[in-house]
């Protein structure tokens, strides 16, 4: 009986051996990449086409930079009193004028016609009231003429009378024509008080009347002053002395009551306008000091009226000169100035850039010691001004940080440098 063949074990490398040590390989990899690997998204950028700044201890100076427009601190509004048309244009914009020079003629045939039928009727009206006061002293007159008659009636009656007495004492007349003249002296002088009664309700009444006519003919004469002040004010005078900086109105053209056709510039001094982003509009109060820089001398200026308005994300306010004014200072000149919003102080400062529009201040990418990677950290920002943002937490003075846009970043945690 034959015996069995041992079979020998092959030695060397086997193809499952070689699949093991792919797959030990695999393993040790991932591993790898979970323990030792980085977890955070990544993102490749060139160096040198990047904006890094240092992080610096220093002095924060609280102030913004606005740029305002030099405008007259008073400008008079010239609205036409009266309607019309153009007639003739003597003043040309930009031109001085003195209080009451005329600097448009308008015609209004209409109220030329209503203005004469109003004089007209005025005058009738005055002419009566005059009439009327005539025969009020004539009627005063013949009061007193009347007044005058009865005295000298009674004078006559009684003389008739004490001679009637006498000759009746003495039995030398009838008792009927002695009693005769006596009433007809008592009835005089009962006549004589009624009269003088009545020519003192008269006179009283007159009196009242007179009064009031005479109220009534004054107020005639300022309504027709009025009216011909009407016709006067179809010249359009200057209200003051200064600059026509603008006149809308051409010859021919047709002018509306209350219409605004121009403006008076008071020169004697300025006002600076400024617009300013509402994010300050807390921070901006009357009388905060600025300054504006001119061939190289310093102004001094003060906020004198901050408007409370916002339009299209920013408000408006005036300044005005604090001392002395530049020389040949123009309306329409624009100047950039420095408005203080508040006192200096230390603080960590970051200058500013455009990665600030993409993170609002709350996030920065801060470079490594050997600055060969950038990784993403929380900060706060506080108070700006046009060089520097105030950092409140975050970041210490040394460090760097990328402050140029952060658009091409994406969302990546980290970035390398090439």
């Amino acid at each position: 009986m034959g015996m069995d063949k041992v079979i020998e074990k092959k030695k060397g490398i086997r193809p499952k051996h070689i699949v093991w040590g792919l797959g030990i390989l695999v393993i040790a990899f991932l591993l790898y990449k979970v323990v030792f690997a980085e977890t955070s998204s990544t993102f490749r950028a060139e160096k040198d086409k990047l904006t890094i700044s240092t992080v610096e201890d220093g002095l924060f100076n609280d102030y913004i930079t606005v740029i305002g427009n030099v405008e007259p601190i008073t400008t008079i509004f010239l609205d036409a009193e009266e309607g019309g048309k153009v007639e003739e244009k003597l003043i040309e914009e930009g031109e001085m004028v003195k209080k009451g020079d005329v600097i448009l003629k308008l015609r209004n045939n209409d109220l030329n016609l209503s203005i004469m039928n109003s004089e007209s009727s005025m005058a009738y009206q005055t002419n009566e009231l005059r009439n009327t006061q005539i025969q009020m002293e004539q009627q005063k007159i013949q009061n007193k003429q009347q007044l005058l008659q009865i005295d000298y009636e009674i004078l006559r009656l009684a003389r008739n009378y004490e001679q009637q007495k006498a000759l009746f004492d003495e039995e030398l007349i009838a008792k009927e024509d002695f009693l005769k003249a006596e009433e007809d002296y008592l009835r005089a002088k009962k006549n004589r008080e009624l009269i003088f009664m009545k020519l003192v309700q008269d006179s009283i009444f007159r009196e009242n009347q007179k009064i009031q006519m005479d109220q009534n003919l004054g107020n005639m004469h300022l309504n027709l002053k009025v009216v011909q002040q009407r016709r006067e004010d179809l010249n359009v005078k200057a209200p003051v002395d200064g600059q026509l900086g603008l006149l809308e109105a051409e010859i021919g053209e047709s002018i509306s009551k209350g219409q605004r056709i121009g403006q008076i510039n008071i020169l004697d001094n300025f006002k600076i306008k400024a617009l300013i982003d509402e994010h300050y509009i807390d921070r901006v109060k009357r009388d905060l000091p600025a300054t504006l820089d001119r061939n190289g001398t310093n102004f001094n200026l003060k906020v004198r009226k901050v408007y409370p308005e916002v339009r299209n994300g920013q408000f408006e306010i005036d300044l005005v000169f604090n001392g002395t004014t530049p020389d040949n200072i123009r309306t329409g000149q624009t100047y950039h100035i420095k408005l203080e919003l508040g006192e200096s102080g230390k603080a960590v400062l970051l200058a500013r850039g455009g990665f600030f529009q993409s993170t609002g201040g709350q996030w920065v990418y801060v470079l490594n010691e050997n600055e060969s990677e950038a990784t993403k950290r929380n900060i706060k920002i506080g108070k700006q001004n046009p060089q520097y943002y105030e950092v409140l937490e975050g970041l210490n003075a040394g460090e760097k940080v990328i402050t140029s846009g952060y658009e091409m970043f994406g969302t990546n945690d980290r970035i390398v440098m090439k």
